[in-house]
């Protein structure tokens, strides 16, 4: 059974080409929304961080109706720390639209996604986008994207992908470079021709591969997947099984399902072969499992999620503030928010360590793990977290650790300093070469250690100016020791709060992170050192009250603002010694061991060793 009145298909991209403004007006263009309906720019980043970040984390479900023609659409995250949404989800869809910027053409996400897709046959719909960039080049973008396809080792269907040019900010597009575009009905009628439609049988028993896990408070947990074979009825008995866990089989009942209608969940009493549903009503769902007939267990395949490579430890909050600000601080419930968020991502690893308050949590990348710190804070959760350690393997007796190619376009002005700080931290120079608007395109070979706490350092040496893009690029040789933080930390003497004197003393060693009525205990970090060691300062001294003046000495003190440090600049911050202290309402970072003098017998003992 061919169904010609469905097309399913996945929206893959680089972050930031232009992914979701482009299912945005494929919305608006089928007659999703009502004609006086207020809609969000960017309407399927629906999570708070995504709306604030303007990034997608996780992978969404809609629907258009073209011309008779259900076009089921998910759309993907495009940074490489969420690589795991796209790998599962392309199991869903039959075909791939990859989105590319005009300008910035081919980057490490777009080759990474574009390779899953090609790996599973898929085939493909290029869509150049932001044709009407002042700086675009889109005919050297063609050249680009079909370079790539040729590197990826595309089949000769693949190598044959129709080219769309759009404006998904203008809502137009067109099949010929240069022609006039009023609407998106090109990509439209190439999404009906060039992606094939499902195949199943649809008298073969059921087989539903659940590919993303939502969750309800009134319905509990919801599987979305795609009918492979066979029908699904509400009320159906039906078993799960999973190809990963031949043990794994259990009985449970249909008792809602639904389809996705523009941005709507609609019930539905039943689905047949390519249909895209979600069922509601079965609690122990998971990613990878497949919903079949009882008489017939049959589980379907489901792609192998890459592995981690950055690890945390989230540790219960034992500093003098403790318990203060968080509504959730025990061990029991950070251990069940961590179990819970495996449901859900299938990319995050969560273990226990010898400690009942400590658990080892890991992930793709710092992105990934601070997401969820972030997410975790606005829940009520209060924890601290330890600086992310790269996850080693040992291949053939020797030590090896995760490397990644890391692509930057920085002005040329700014190139020595990118050179020297990469190769410092074990970087190697693969390419070197202009690119367009005075910038420089370099790409390095650099061990993802050497990345960690240079995001920020980058930032500054470029005056802002500067685009870097990473991507996971297998395990290499451990390449030796990296010196990552040249300045030391300036350590609160004693608990109390934070005066003006004691700041303005405070500020000759260093930078501050904490301006006045600041509370602060002793061992937390409240600065940076300008030297390479670390120092105790005492920003709780008060300027004694007499009456006794001097000339001159009671001239106003000049306070420099504090720096106030996102959630990502205080993991990169951080050393092997201290932590990050997050709580709903404040972020603080503390060394591990608070009283000052075991500290130093500990460092001394470290050395010694």
């Amino acid at each position: 059974m061919i169904r010609q009145d469905i097309r399913n298909v996945a929206i893959i991209a680089h972050v930031d080409h232009g992914k979701t403004t482009l299912v945005d007006e494929l919305l608006k263009q089928s007659g999703a929304f009502r004609k006086n309906q207020v809609v969000n720019e960017r309407v399927m980043d629906s999570g708070d961080i995504e709306r604030e970040r303007g990034i997608t984390i996780l992978s969404k479900n809609t629907s258009i109706r073209y011309e008779g023609v259900k076009i089921n659409i998910i759309d993907t995250p495009g940074h490489a720390d969420f690589g795991g949404e796209v790998e599962r989800v392309l199991k869903m869809v039959n075909g791939v639209i990859l989105v590319v910027d005009a300008f910035e053409g081919p980057m490490p996400q777009t080759k990474f996604v574009l390779q899953h897709a090609l790996n599973l046959n898929l085939p493909v719909v290029v869509c150049i986008n932001k044709v009407d960039r002042p700086e675009a080049r889109p005919e050297e973008v063609v050249d680009e994207v079909l370079e790539l396809f040729f590197e990826l080792d595309a089949n000769d269907t693949q190598l044959d992908a129709p080219f769309i040019f759009a404006s998904a900010k203008k809502g137009i597009a067109y099949a010929e470079l240069g022609g006039e575009g009023r609407d998106m009905r090109p990509l439209y009628d190439a999404i009906i021709k060039h992606i094939p439609a499902p195949e199943g049988d649809e008298n073969a028993p059921l087989q539903l591969l659940i590919s993303t896990i939502d969750y309800n408070e009134y319905l509990g947990r919801i599987g979305i997947g795609k009918v492979e074979n066979g029908e699904i009825h509400v009320n159906d008995e039906v078993s799960i099984v999973n190809i990963h866990d031949p043990l794994k089989k259990k009985k449970v009942k249909v008792s809602k399902l639904y389809e996705f209608e523009g941005l709507q969940r609609q019930d539905v009493d039943s689905a047949t072969v390519g249909s895209i549903v979600a069922v509601s009503g079965i609690d122990d769902i998971h990613i990878g499992d497949t919903i079949c007939a009882p008489d017939n267990p049959e589980p379907l395949p489901f792609v192998k999620i890459s592995e981690p490579t950055l690890s945390m430890n989230f540790s219960v909050n034992d500093s003098p503030f403790a318990g203060k600000e968080g509504k959730f601080v025990t061990s029991r419930q950070i251990r069940e928010r961590l179990f819970k968020e495996l449901n859900t991502d299938v990319s995050l690893r969560v273990e226990e360590t010898d400690s009942t308050d400590s658990f080892k949590v890991s992930g793709r990348g710092e992105l990934h793990l601070s997401i969820l710190i972030e997410t975790m804070r606005r829940e009520g959760y209060e924890f601290q977290v330890s600086k992310p350690e790269v996850l080693y393997k040992e291949v053939n007796g020797k030590l090896h650790e995760p490397m990644e190619v890391v692509t930057i376009d920085v002005p040329e002005e700014f190139v020595g300093t990118v050179i020297e700080k990469l190769g410092s931290r074990k970087g190697e120079l693969n390419y070197m070469a202009p690119s367009k608007g005075g910038y420089t395109r370099i790409v390095f070979n650099i061990p993802a250690r050497g990345l960690i706490g240079y995001r920020t350092e980058f930032l500054t040496d470029t005056k802002g100016t500067g685009i870097m893009n990473s991507l996971f690029d297998g395990y290499g040789e451990y390449k030796g020791e990296i010196i990552s933080r040249s300045q030391g930390s300036l350590i609160a003497f004693e608990t109390g709060e934070a005066f003006a004197y004691g700041l303005v003393n405070a500020q000759e060693r260093g930078e501050l992170f904490v301006g006045p009525g600041t509370k602060v205990y002793a061992g937390m970090v409240v600065g940076r050192n300008a030297r390479g060691e670390d120092m105790e300062v005492n920003v709780c001294k008060r300027k004694q009250l007499t009456n006794m003046r001097a000339a001159g000495s009671d001239d106003n003190t000049k306070l420099t603002p504090p720096i106030v440090m996102s959630l990502e600049q205080c993991l990169e911050f951080i050393t092997n010694d201290e932590l990050v202290e997050v709580s709903p309402t404040q972020l603080r970072i503390r060394k591990k061991i608070l009283d000052s003098t075991q500290r130093m017998r500990a460092a001394r003992r470290a050395k010694e060793d």
